[in-house]
């Protein structure tokens, strides 16, 4: 019965990191093309669905020990190594695969992380050059920061 409730942790646990990708995702689309009436939003979003990330996994790491319990595993046994020790070959698949999937999960969340930092990067230097260069032409950028044109483009229109 543990492993059962275990399991279906894991899937919420799952469902939370895609959350957090897709939010991830959201806010490098509103980066990269210029909107960021709307990043404030998004950032909010985003930290309400990591405010929920160490309830579950207080959840997942209790139901861990009642799983190593019911199998007579140590207690202080890693997701991973209650995956060895399971009982049968149908829960290793279905831990392990929970497993996998999160890692996975894990490593696109800290791709899109150090996208989204170096575009929020980007678009701080290129509004600070913008400020500092009012009256002066400064070019057109990228969403990657690279200066596209040296000509008069702007972000502010000064001659209003």
């Amino acid at each position: 019965m543990a492993a059962h409730d275990l399991s279906m942790q894991l899937l919420r646990e799952r469902e939370l990191l895609e959350l957090l990708l897709f939010k991830l995702d959201e806010q490098q689309m509103l980066l990269a093309t210029g909107r960021s009436r709307w990043i404030r939003h998004a950032v909010n979003e985003t930290e309400r669905v990591l405010a929920a990330m160490p309830t579950a996994a207080l959840t997942r790491d209790t139901l861990v020990v009642a799983v190593a319990d019911e199998w007579g595993v140590p207690e202080a046994t890693t997701l991973r190594e209650l995956v060895e020790a399971a009982p049968t070959e149908a829960w290793r698949e279905v831990l392990s695969g929970h497993l996998d999937t999160m890692t996975a999960l894990a490593a696109e969340i800290d791709e899109m992380k150090q996208v989204n930092e170096q575009r929020l990067r980007t678009a701080i230097r290129v509004t600070q050059e913008t400020l500092a260069g009012l009256g002066e032409p400064t070019g057109e950028y990228t969403p990657a920061g690279d200066v596209l044109r040296t000509d008069d483009a702007r972000l502010l229109d000064t001659r209003m």
